[in-house]
């Protein structure tokens, strides 16, 4: 990799972190009180993958531990946002679901992340982010591979 190349991955993961950190933060701040974005994240994950899903699998798509995935899954039954059941086949294993009051808890936090995120596709134009969204995609797909 020449010295080129390296001063542009240096800016690009620079522009990344900096602006994931920052919708993060700002998302983070707009949830339903009591709501962690981990919390939403698995929410939506069960939301749109509308079938139960056991925690190692929970798990490897966050790219999280078992154990974090375990802590979140907690919290989240606490709330009543989700079921944890065991596996009929496995009795080891657990099948995840969401509840009612957790599809009612991510469609509240969607109207209201909605509209943040909205706000910046809008100031950027929805031409360049369509336009660069392949290149984020493919970016996740190989980073996803190592």
């Amino acid at each position: 990799m020449n010295e080129r190349t390296e001063d542009i991955a240096v800016a690009l993961f620079g522009e990344l972190f900096m602006a994931d950190q920052l919708a993060r933060n700002r998302i983070s701040k707009a949830l339903p009180r009591g709501m962690e974005l981990s919390h939403f994240g698995v929410l939506n994950h069960l939301a749109r993958v509308a079938d139960e899903r056991t925690p190692a699998q929970l798990a490897k798509a966050f790219h999280v531990t078992r154990g974090a995935m375990t802590n979140t899954l907690a919290k989240l039954e606490w709330a009543g946002h989700i079921h944890i059941r065991p596996d009929w086949d496995d009795a080891r294993r657990k099948c995840v679901s969401i509840s009612p009051s957790g599809r009612a808890a991510r469609d509240a936090a969607v109207a209201v992340i909605s509209p943040l995120i909205g706000d910046v596709v809008q100031a950027l134009g929805a031409e360049r982010v369509r336009a660069v969204l392949p290149v984020l995609r493919e970016m996740r797909t190989r980073l996803e591979e190592d």
